[in-house]
């Protein structure tokens, strides 16, 4: 039996392709020459020492990431200082482009199955922004959706993951949260969520699992 529980899932990098996985994409939008981005984060940590400092806790994922949006602005010869114009000029105006495939069949399957379902996200609308979201496939089949633009409590600060457990309206042992960063599943453990460290270079691997602890 499935009724009565949930699956809260983070964003970037769970629902949605990672912006190291849509390179060419970034570069054809932007008018880049191919392979002008190199670094590859979890895909290849040698070509980034960047990332391998976040890992390593020295330097924040928002952190990360402006460096990162500075960067490719440059190469464009503009000054960008949020994310959001990063991932809008890179991608912005074509939402399913970044739809992981893995998303789309778990997120139908739980909801056709009568799971709830959440999203839990440090960034949603200041990365993505509004309009983004509104375009974005399946968005509308979410029954909740946490969003630490506007509530300030970023994973994994425990009351992030009680916010989203208190308005699913569950149990937290009937819950499943899915997120690719290590921090915030020990943010999860604290507060006993059950969950999925996911692998975002084996995405269809951690679906499975989620699924399977939900009872599909």
């Amino acid at each position: 039996m499935t009724g009565g529980r949930a699956l809260i899932l983070d964003f970037g990098g769970v629902v949605t392709r990672t912006l190291f996985e849509t390179h060419d994409i970034t570069e054809r939008a932007l008018g880049l020459q191919p392979g002008t981005l190199a670094w590859r984060g979890p895909f290849d940590t040698t070509t980034d020492p960047l990332w391998v400092s976040m890992q390593n806790r020295e330097i924040t994922e928002r952190d990360y990431w402006m460096i990162r949006t500075a960067e490719v602005g440059r190469l464009v010869g503009e000054d960008w200082t949020d994310m959001k114009t990063f991932v809008q000029r890179a991608r912005g105006a074509e939402a399913e482009l970044v739809l992981r495939p893995e998303a789309r069949h778990a997120i139908t399957r739980a909801k056709e199955a009568g799971l709830k379902l959440a999203i839990l996200s440090n960034e949603l609308d200041l990365f993505y922004g509004v309009e983004f979201r509104k375009r974005f496939p399946l968005i509308d089949l979410f029954d909740v959706i946490v969003d630490a633009t506007y509530t300030k409590i970023l994973k994994p600060d425990p009351r992030a993951y009680e916010e989203v457990i208190s308005r699913i309206g569950l149990p937290r042992q009937a819950c499943v949260f899915v997120d690719d960063q290590l921090k915030n599943i020990e943010g999860a453990e604290v507060v006993g969520l059950p969950h999925v460290h996911f692998d975002v270079t084996r995405p269809a691997d951690g679906y499975a699992r989620a699924l399977s602890m939900l009872g599909l």
